[in-house]
């Protein structure tokens, strides 16, 4: 259970966490259900046997550096259990998750190999909710007890993926434990770790046509036929399809990072732990579930004219730490604070204050196109016209009015997705306290404009976010209790044995000269005592 074999299902449960934290947040963690009798008559599985250990504890923590989901919300979700597939909340037709870490811990699970859980995972593909195996993760579980976690180094090779993702070398870490008398107190309990030195994300745009020429085809389009016959003239000559941004992004088959969407130059990190911590004022323990994340730039259209830098300026982490009571039960997070630069002017900054900020993206119209400088010529544009051209460009005085002449198609959304919380008073599997939180630290959408008229467009067609971060901890009224329970009966100490009659001879002797001695007195004290004789009647 503790090698490559458990991989699918380790990336399954991953991107379980990570790629629908709203919905993750509603649901009690998942584990193997307990298997029903054949017959229903006959008795339920029996007790446990040998010591067990008193401490219950539920927590788990999901990290994911970057998700990339086409036609979000678009399929819908399949379930074994009938009339719940149209409860449950839509899934995306595809997503692409890298750099993955998840750390769980359920004392209640039926199996006992999965008490404890760490995964780590270079990636994982999921479509329409079904998710292939994945190489290179690790997975290690508990009981038995593990003194060393798990570890791998991958460099990822080419693959037909590459058109939305592009990942160099990357190493993960993962290490659960559990002690058979013990239960969750130990340390480490559960951990997992993941690091990359660089990733690029969408290379192409899959849900948009690869084509330059769409006469006749943008048939929902909300422009006058005078604007729709100038979109189409200017797509036909751009360098490249729609599907690649009319040439902004290098195209499905380049490998390169350069021209990506979305790409993140430096080495970036996941962690997610779920550990048993100290409560104040009492014996019993707290569980606590963390996720974190280490990013320190990424670059959106990195080498071309319109690229934009996003400076991580506070990194985001994410605490649940439950100790089975609602009023010393806490969620921490600490919010990103993104700074969106192109060139050297600062556009944004993103916060908890300031969620969103749009840019827009335009096909310039003749009368435009004639203006610009050569490395501007035949791309779309943009963002402001004033922001991407050089400082000395003649052109900026009057980029306001040249703004104008462009017909915005889509829409780069950028937004820090808040933090959602939940919690729950449980009965079940125990009585205790239960919190659930997540929160990602950016998400890019590429939304189409009413411009953009193609038949059965859905309302975003792409959406990358980058630190996807859920956690829950869950812990019995009054914390959790170490220690064991259940064991064989102590045994008792040995008596000691009673003490022996008098029947050495070095006890019987004295003892005897001593009664003799007091029968001879008695005898002497008699005799010498004067007699009292009767009188004769």
């Amino acid at each position: 259970m503790r090698s490559s074999a458990f991989a699918m299902p380790a990336v399954v449960a991953v991107l379980a966490l990570v790629a629908a934290p709203g919905a993750a947040l509603a649901q009690p963690p998942a584990t193997t259900p307990i298997p029903p009798p054949n017959n229903p008559n006959d008795p339920p599985a029996s007790a446990p046997n040998g010591p067990q250990p008193l401490g219950h504890a539920i927590g788990d923590a999901g990290t994911a550096l970057s998700m990339i989901r086409l036609l979000p919300a678009s399929a819908p979700t399949n379930t074994i259990l009938p009339g719940y597939s149209d409860k449950l909340p839509k899934q995306s037709a595809l997503e692409v998750g890298f750099g993955l870490s998840s750390a769980q811990v359920n004392s209640e699970s039926y199996l006992a190999t999965e008490h404890s859980i760490a995964q780590a995972s270079p990636g994982g593909v999921a479509v329409q909710g079904k998710s292939p195996q994945s190489p290179g993760s690790v997975a290690q579980t508990s009981p038995p007890d593990n003194t060393k976690p798990m570890t791998f180094g991958l460099n990822p090779p080419q693959t037909p993926l590459d058109a939305l993702v592009r990942v160099g070398l990357m190493n993960g870490s993962a290490h659960a434990r559990w002690s058979e008398t013990l239960g969750p107190c130990v340390t480490p309990l559960s951990d997992a770790s993941t690091s990359v030195a660089n990733l690029s994300l969408l290379n192409a745009i899959p849900t948009l046509p690869g084509t330059t020429d769409l006469t006749g085809k943008l048939t929902d389009s909300k422009l006058n036929p005078d604007q729709l016959t100038a979109l189409t003239d200017q797509l036909k000559a751009l360098p490249g399809p729609l599907a690649e941004l009319g040439g902004l992004l290098p195209g499905p088959g380049s490998g390169k990072g350069d021209g990506s969407l979305i790409s993140l130059p430096n080495t970036l990190s996941t962690r997610s732990v779920v550990e048993l911590v100290d409560i104040p004022g009492s014996a019993n323990k707290a569980v606590r579930s963390t996720s974190t994340l280490q990013v320190a730039s990424l670059n959106l259209l990195g080498g071309t004219p319109f690229a934009m830098s996003i400076n991580v300026v506070s990194q985001p982490t994410l605490q649940v730490t439950s100790t089975g009571d609602a009023k010393t039960s806490t969620v921490k997070y600490v919010a990103p604070v993104l700074q969106v630069k192109q060139g050297d002017k600062v556009l944004y900054t993103l916060d908890a204050a300031h969620p969103t900020f749009d840019v827009p993206i335009g096909i310039p119209l003749p009368g435009l196109s004639s203006q610009l400088p050569d490395a501007f010529k035949k791309l779309p544009l943009v963002g402001d016209l004033a922001n991407a051209l050089p400082k000395d460009s003649p052109l900026i005085p009057k980029a306001g009015e040249l703004n104008q002449l462009k017909l915005d198609i889509g829409v780069f959304r950028l937004s820090i997705a808040g933090l959602q919380q939940k919690t729950d008073d449980m009965t079940q599997p125990f009585k205790g306290h239960q919190l659930a939180a997540s929160a990602r630290m950016l998400d890019l959408q590429l939304l189409p404009t009413q411009a953009l008229g193609l038949p059965g467009l859905p309302s975003a067609l792409a959406q990358v976010s980058l630190g996807e971060q859920i956690a829950r901890a869950a812990a019995p009224t009054g914390g959790v209790v170490c220690g064991t329970a259940g064991g064989p009966p102590a045994k008792a100490p040995p008596q000691k044995e009673p003490p022996l009659a008098y029947t050495s001879a070095y006890q019987a002797i004295p003892m005897f000269w001593t009664g003799t001695t007091l029968l001879m007195l008695g005898v002497i004290m008699v005799a010498a005592l004067p007699r009292r004789r009767r009188d004769q009647p």
